[in-house]
Formats: structure tokens, sequence, C-alpha cells
């Protein structure tokens, strides 16, 4: 049989000219099922294919039948997920990485005669203003060259999104933060806090909603997943601020309210701005927020449960969000949550045409969980249908969907844990040179009205991103029993801070 199929491939060498040796195809790689996500009727492997990446921001199906990936600190390269083989296609010097900036967003073409990709990047100037660039790169030769600026906008410290998308017409889609400034979001004149639409070389598509513009939808405070579904729909996740991650399905022209909308506009100055203004509501929304990150549509049957579903993954929760759909893709029938914590922080989600899953972690970069990074972290991990009668190692861990949280947590534990405990960690001590420490705070410490103002007023930090937003939206006695919390824990030994205290300072504001 061998030498059948040598013979074969040199007769058709010579058919065609080539003067080469025929080599065999590269053997798939087993991948070790490291654990094993049980569903209703199907056996998940988990497997890692590739290790020790340098936070993972972007991950998409290639042309190639490879995974492309881009890494926050300025490289795009590609994986052969039969075998596991790195290879890198570019090096930018240009990207800017610090915290939340870097090498954000990719979408790569499938289309032959147009084999563009298209990469989203912060960038410093000289006069250390910092700007969002969409550059299209041409690739060929597993290397991408001859790079073409789309777009360049204002950037800043944080809120700077992005996602780039191709739609299922050609035109590519960007995904921009409002530049931490939020009335950039509303406002059709500036280009943050949008969804752009372009052609392919740049210019603006004739049938776009404002003329000369390429904004095509508005009011988005900073989205971090995009994604075009079987039917064309475009679902985007994005980041609330203290309340309201969102899910949201874009549309041509539609405004989903911020900044003076968050979440399903339940509050008495939302429903009057939503009153005056048409504003889209999100599909789905959170509080305590979840950090969404990247997203992609499931639309295989490999994993019935999750057929017609958005695949979500998240920073703050660290789980993976499976909504399902509806028939008509408008609206979410229900969640359902999985690896809760066991991986870490997810970034983003790359479906495979044969519907196996890749996600990859992002535990190295600037706000780590508890008790991460792993050893060789970050990692692209690979979920896969078994086949029945799949041996399971003995060393695999069994899985299921998260539980409800269990019993016994104190309120203001578990408000500190929702609110709190992604930027000031569980053990209080926060981030160095980003998040203040709580622990032995003079603050947390001193006299209780200074603090209560804090909680419900917020305070601005010298990077968006390390802002605290105010907290007046929670009721007086959550306060309390938050505040209460903080001062007794660890090292602090501060009174307690009765419901009266909050409930006079709210009505002194």
């Amino acid at each position: 049989m061998k030498k059948e199929i040598i013979g074969s491939c040199l007769m058709l060498m010579m058919f065609a000219g080539v003067n080469m040796q025929c080599k065999p195809a590269a053997q798939q790689r087993e991948l070790p099922v490291e654990a094993v996500l049980e569903l209703d009727s199907t056996r998940v492997g988990v497997s890692t294919l590739i290790s020790d990446l340098n936070v993972p921001w972007e991950i998409a199906w290639g042309p190639d039948d490879q995974i492309w990936f881009t890494e926050q600190s300025g490289t795009v390269s590609k994986v052969d997920p039969k075998t596991g083989i790195k290879k890198q296609l570019i090096a930018i010097p240009e990207v800017y990485r610090q915290r939340s900036l870097g090498l954000l967003g990719m979408a790569v073409s499938k289309d032959p005669e147009q084999p563009y990709v298209f990469v989203d990047y912060t960038h410093m100037n000289a006069d250390s203003s910092i700007v969002s660039r969409l550059v299209r790169y041409t690739y060929t030769a597993d290397t991408l060259k001859d790079p073409f600026t789309l777009i360049e906008l204002p950037g800043n410290t944080g809120h700077n999104g992005s996602r780039v998308a191709i739609a299922p017409d050609g035109k590519v889609f960007l995904s921009t933060g409002d530049a931490a400034n939020g009335l950039n979001a509303p406002d059709t004149a500036s280009i943050n806090g949008k969804t752009l639409r372009f052609n392919f070389d740049g210019s603006i598509p004739a049938d776009n909603p404002y003329r000369n513009s390429p904004v095509w939808s508005s009011g988005h405070r900073n989205i971090q997943g995009l994604v075009f579904s079987d039917k064309g729909h475009l679902f985007a996740s994005e980041h609330g601020d203290a309340i309201e991650d969102e899910v949201n399905y874009i549309q041509r022209r539609h405004y989903y309210g911020w900044p003076f909308i968050e979440g399903p506009a339940d509050l008495p100055a939302e429903k009057a701005h939503a009153d005056s203004f048409a504003f889209t509501a999100p599909m789905r929304s959170w509080t305590p927020t979840i950090a969404p990150a990247g997203v992609d549509y499931y639309g295989s049957r490999q994993i019935p449960e999750w057929h017609n579903s958005i695949l979500l993954g998240t920073l703050k929760a660290a789980s993976l969000r499976v909504l399902s759909l509806n028939e008509a893709q408008d609206s979410i029938l229900k969640e359902e949550i999985y690896f809760a914590g066991k991986f870490g922080r997810l970034r983003d989600i790359c479906v495979a045409p044969n519907g196996d899953i890749y996600i990859a972690t992002s535990n190295r970069d600037w706000n780590p969980g508890k008790g991460f990074p792993l050893p060789h972290d970050d990692r692209i991990i690979r979920l896969s249908a078994l086949q029945r009668g799949t041996k399971i190692p003995a060393t695999a861990e069994i899985l299921k969907a998260a539980a409800p949280q269990a019993a016994g947590i104190s309120k203001g534990q578990s408000l500190y844990k929702n609110y709190c405990e992604s930027c000031h960690k569980p053990d209080g001590k926060g981030v160095p040179g980003s998040f203040p420490s709580l622990d032995q705070s003079a603050v947390v410490n001193g006299p209780a009205a200074a603090l209560i103002r804090t909680v419900l007023n917020g305070k601005t930090g010298a990077n968006p991103g390390e802002q605290m937003p105010a907290f007046a939206f929670m009721k007086d006695d959550e306060i309390a029993a938050l505040l209460t919390y903080i001062r007794g824990s660890w090292n602090n030994r501060a009174d307690s801070v009765p419901v009266a205290a909050i409930s006079r300072l709210r009505s002194s504001k």
C-alpha cells in the first residue's frame, strides 16, 4: 500500500513537471485527554493543543485549516491543530503593550482572491498619544507583508476594544471602545464607542447608515467579542462598568445606550432616556459583572447540546458560557456555565469546521486570578466530542456544569466576591500600581463616612481601567454588609458600618 501511495505521488509530480521528493502527510498528534466534560448525551474531551504562549488575544480558523492567533506583545502566529507545530508569521514592532493594550483583534479572509489579514493594535506616538490602528496585511508564503492602514483612531490607556470580524458579504467590522470618554459612544460624529464597517480597501460602503462614515452602530462602552452567526447576525460581548455586562445583537444604525443606559433600561433615568432615544436592549446582561471576552457561534451538531449557541469566554468569572439561541437568533433561551475557575481567564474562542472548539486562556495578562498563571500558561485548549467507547485516562478529571454557589458565605463576603474581588483580590492586597490594597488601608480603617462617600461616588484613577465606579446602585443594607466585611477582614479591625450611616450620607448628597 505504501508503494502504491509513493508511486501515485511521483506520477502526479511528473505530470505536473515537478522535480521533488514525495513526503507523506503529517500524522495527527493524539492529544492527551486531561478532563472530560459530561453533558446530557455527549462526553467532551478537554486537551491542551499548545502552551507557553504570551497572552493569546484572538484565535481564528484560517483558510489553511490552521489556527491563527495574535499574542498581545505583538506577534501573529498559527498552529497546526493536527501536529501542534507553531509558526510565527510576523512580529509588529509598532505595537504598544501596556495592561489591556497591545496586539488585539484579528480577522483572516478565506477568499483566495483576497488573501488579507486584518489586525488591530494600539500604538504610542512620539508625543505619547495613544491610537488604535486597523491594518490590513497580505498573506503569502507563511508571511504577512504590505501593511496598509484602513483607519487610525484615538485611543487611551483603556477602553480601546477591540475585535475584528469579516461579514458574509465581505465587509470588515471593527469594534471600538469609548476611549474612556462615555460621551463618545452616542455621538455618531465620533468613531469611538462604535462598531465600524469598511470595504476591504478601507473605503466606506455606500450602504452604511451615515454618509461617508464607517459607523454602523453606536452607544458601546468596550466591546470584547464579535462574531457572525450562520444566519449572518452579528453578536457582540461588551464590558459594563460596575454593573450590566452585555451580549448584544448588533444591527444597522441601532443605538445601545452607553453611557446613559446600562443593561435593560430598568432605572427611572434610563427609562426616560429610552423614551427619548430609540434604544436597543441587550439580549442578556449580567450584574454582578463577569467580564465577557471573546465569542464564537456554534452551529455544529458534534456537540448537539450546544447547537445554535453563542459561546462566550469570561475573564472575571473565568468560565465558558453557552448561550442557547432561539431559531430566529434574536433572543437567548438559556445560559449554562462551565469550567468556572478551572482554567483561569478565558480570552477567546474559535470553532473549527469539524465542531471542535478551541479556547485561549489569558492568565499572563496584567490581572490574573488567584492561583494563576499556572505552569505553561497561557494555553490553547481543545474541546472535542468523544466517540462512544473512547477510553478515558484514569487521571482525567470529570467536569460538569457549574453548580450554584455553596451556602455558608456571608452577605458581605458574597458582595465582595461579586463586585470587588477581581480588582482588590481575595486577600485584599489589590494589584500594585493599579488597584490599592484594602488590607490595612487607612481609608478602610479610618472614619466610615469617607469610605461610604468613596463607595457611593466612585473614584478616578490615573488610568481608565483603574477608576473605581460608583456603587450608588446598591441598596443601603448591601453597602453596609459589604463595608462591614471589608473593615473586619484580613488585618483590618475597624467597626462595622450601620445601614443608617449610608442612608444619611446618601440623602445628604
